[in-house]
């Protein structure tokens, strides 16, 4: 009977940012986990303005990578998630962003790089979905993106387009604050047609639209309170405040309900003996067609990405691997 072959070493690849990560730091925590568990050399790929990491990603796989580590912002991570889509190659993370909505939204240590590359090389595999974005231009070109936690119009996307790049390198995520404020003066109603899960198209006007994937944004505000990344669905809400107390309802909403009263079973049921406040509104579904009666801003993990015309955003099951603690 032949001697057993040993299986070949595994190998991981790192996609990073050079203006988010402290690349020494990085890489001192790479060589001390793979070899420790024994791995090849790691293989390293830097992004750039031509390529958010997405063509790198495809070099990595097509290079036998088992991990595929994305160390950046919400951009980088959600250009490798997409580059991924569909492999069975896992991703692994390194929060170095404003946002880093992932995993912020999957429990994952975001300050910690030695544990975020122990998990990305030792723990465990978690499947979860994407959603999709096809998008139209006011000329007709489109094209189609993936998302991981959230995609939007309106003052959201506004806010992203406005947000001062200095002062978000400086402040974090409070840089919004400003964008937000600066956001204000030029906002009013985004009108569209829309049809959900092939239904009979309708007409809405609201300031925000928001297809989410995962719910929490930076600041503990959770959004989309019910909202899982590996429940198959997407959750839209759309902000629509009425009258002169409209968007301290919606704040009221947001911050209140979801952020605090959602955290215990007294204020669960305290929100369930309320009234549904109309200026926020919640459905799930698979499929959403949206046609806006003008172009305005889109946003895609909190990126912008100009100006649209119409959005087709839907889920894809199970896309993504993204490596978890054991």
């Amino acid at each position: 009977m032949p001697p057993a072959t040993a299986p070949a070493a595994k190998r991981a690849a790192v996609v990073y940012n050079p203006i988010k990560v402290d690349l020494a730091k990085l890489q001192k925590a790479v060589s001390a986990l793979e070899e420790e568990a024994g791995w090849k050399p790691t293989a390293w790929f830097e992004t750039s303005t031509e390529d958010g990491g997405q063509l790198v990603t495809k070099q990595a796989v097509e290079g036998g990578a088992s991990v595929v580590i994305a160390a950046g912002g919400d951009g980088t991570v959600r250009a490798v998630a997409e580059a991924l889509r569909g492999t069975r190659v896992p991703l692994g993370l390194v929060p170095s962003g404003t946002g880093n909505l992932l995993a912020r939204n999957l429990g994952l240590t975001l300050t910690n790089i030695p544990e975020s590359v122990r998990v990305a090389f030792l723990g465990t595999d978690r499947r979860i979905d994407l959603g999709m974005a096809e998008i139209v231009r006011d000329d007709g070109d489109s094209e189609e993106h993936a998302f991981l936690v959230m995609a939007g119009v309106g003052l959201d996307a506004k806010m992203i387009a406005n947000t001062n790049a200095r002062l978000k390198r400086a402040v974090g995520w409070l840089a919004y604050v400003d964008a937000i404020g600066r956001s204000l003066p030029e906002l009013k109603p985004v009108k569209f047609t829309y049809r959900l899960n092939g239904q009979p198209e309708r007409e809405l006007s609201a300031h925000t639209v928001i297809i989410g994937n995962c719910g929490l944004l930076p600041g503990g505000i959770l959004l989309i309170p019910d909202a899982k990344p590996d429940d198959g669905l997407l959750d839209i809400v759309a902000l629509r405040p009425r009258g002169p107390f409209g968007w301290l309802k919606v704040w009221n909403k947001v911050a209140w309900e979801n952020g605090v009263l959602r955290k215990s079973a007294i204020g669960r049921s305290i929100i369930d003996l309320r009234k549904d406040v109309r200026d926020v509104t919640y459905v799930t579904g698979t499929d959403l067609h949206m046609t806006l009666e003008s172009p305005e801003e889109f946003q895609l993990d909190g990126d912008e990405f100009g100006e649209v015309k119409s959005v087709h955003s839907w889920v894809d099951p199970g896309a993504l691997l993204v490596k978890v603690p054991a």
